[in-house]
């Protein structure tokens, strides 16, 4: 009997373990492993809204001095003074040296000794023209005063003698023809005279050196007393210092092949110097028009105003081209875009699943992309974690503040 008891009370607490574990699994169900079940994953989402996009291109470029020479000696001689050295900033016609050539010295002391010589070389033939006109003058007379005599009374005057009177009127008019002769030769002469002088006296102003513009010495290559050739002497082309101006710089930057049909001259750009911290907006001025066959870029320059030489020729700048741009332009992340053989995005629909969507893109910024068909404003694209997603799954939308606040700059940026 009392055996029977005890298993009628064990049965009941079989029962009632039996119940509560029921219990237990009706409120906590459980998958085959004992793990509860996953919630709806979380996944940043941003909106496609309409903005500013441009395709941008960064390159670097180095600034150089506009124009830079090495001032040469037109005439060989020694330095007597010399009045700039590296970093002076000199005006254009400023005297830089004076050269000491006593040789040319005394050229021009001769070619102005020969100007003198002719001169009175001149004065001296015209006297002589003046004696040979009066000679000439006596003898005509005495030639007409026979000829009229003769032509009065045949045979009054020997025919002997009227040609004789005729022979010297002739010879001296041809004296009279010589001594002016004789002027003008002199005159041509006094006109080589004067051309040697001012040759001579330009090789003498050719001694003192000035500058040719406006600019900074950057490089000095002689002392005093030092012996500088003649610029135009053939393997000797020694110069007395170099001269860069750099109150206007170029911009020099190499763009690659691809981006050449979207250059033209008047394209603004955005000039960022990193040396100094200086960002301006620039101008295209000048390309090349030539692709480099080394490295399959074309040389554009841009022209930075320097007055105050904060900018130094040879500093690097970034500078960022727009090479396409749109405005109302339907944009969306970078990020978001699924890329292959047909570009795609995950969208999240009213009902939070994942919808997968073939778009085409249009122009690529570096935060945004155009979508140009497939999308609407207002779309929710689902931004990182794309791989892990699959079409028709349930998830949790959440706003990507920090990529949306991103492209959405870059658009502002655009608009500036």
């Amino acid at each position: 009997m009392r055996s029977r008891r005890l298993l009628v009370a064990a049965g009941c607490c079989l029962a009632v373990v039996l119940l509560l574990l029921y219990l237990l699994h009706a409120h906590h169900p459980s998958d085959a492993t004992g793990d509860a079940p996953a919630s709806p994953p979380t996944v940043s989402v941003a909106t496609a809204h309409a903005g500013f996009i441009a395709n941008q291109l960064t390159v670097a470029g180095v600034f150089q001095p506009f124009q830079e020479i090495d001032v040469h000696g037109k005439v060989s001689g020694y330095i007597r003074h010399i009045y700039v050295d590296i970093g002076d900033r000199v005006r254009q016609g400023q005297t830089l040296a004076v050269l000491e050539v006593p040789e040319l010295q005394a050229e021009v002391a001769g070619a102005q000794a020969g100007i003198t010589q002719t001169q009175q070389n001149i004065l001296r033939l015209q006297n002589e023209v003046a004696r040979e006109e009066a000679g000439y003058a006596a003898v005509h007379a005495n030639y007409v005063r026979l000829k009229q005599a003769s032509d009065q009374q045949p045979g009054l005057v020997a025919a002997q003698e009227l040609d004789d009177a005729l022979a010297k009127d002739r010879s001296a008019a041809s004296q009279v023809d010589a001594a002016k002769s004789a002027v003008a030769a002199a005159h041509g002469q006094l006109g080589v005279s004067r051309a040697e002088n001012l040759r001579v006296s330009s090789l003498e102003q050719y001694a003192t050196i000035t500058a040719p513009y406006s600019g900074v010495i950057t490089m000095r290559y002689a002392d005093t007393g030092a012996l500088i050739p003649a610029g135009t002497a053939e393997g000797l082309n020694q110069a007395v210092v170099r001269l860069a101006q750099s109150d206007v710089l170029r911009l020099r930057m190499p763009v690659p092949e691809r981006d050449v049909p979207f250059v033209h001259v008047g394209s603004v750009v955005a000039v960022h110097v990193q040396a100094t911290g200086q960002q301006f907006p620039g101008t295209v001025v000048r390309f090349t028009r030539d692709v480099s066959n080394a490295t399959r870029t074309m040389m554009t320059e841009v022209d930075v105003n320097n007055p105050t030489l904060t900018l130094t020729p040879g500093m690097y700048a970034d500078v960022t081209f727009n090479l396409e741009q749109k405005d109302n332009a339907l944009l969306i992340p970078a990020s978001a875009v699924v890329q292959g053989d047909q570009p795609s995005v995950m969208l999240v629909d009213s009902s939070n699943r994942v919808e997968k969507r073939p778009v085409v893109l249009g122009i690529a910024g570096s935060n945004s992309q155009e979508v140009t068909s497939g999308l609407q404003a207002g779309d929710r694209v689902v931004i990182g974690g794309l791989s892990a997603l699959q079409p028709g799954q349930q998830v949790t939308p959440q706003a990507a503040k920090n990529d949306l606040a991103n492209y959405q700059k870059e658009n502002q940026k655009g608009d500036r």
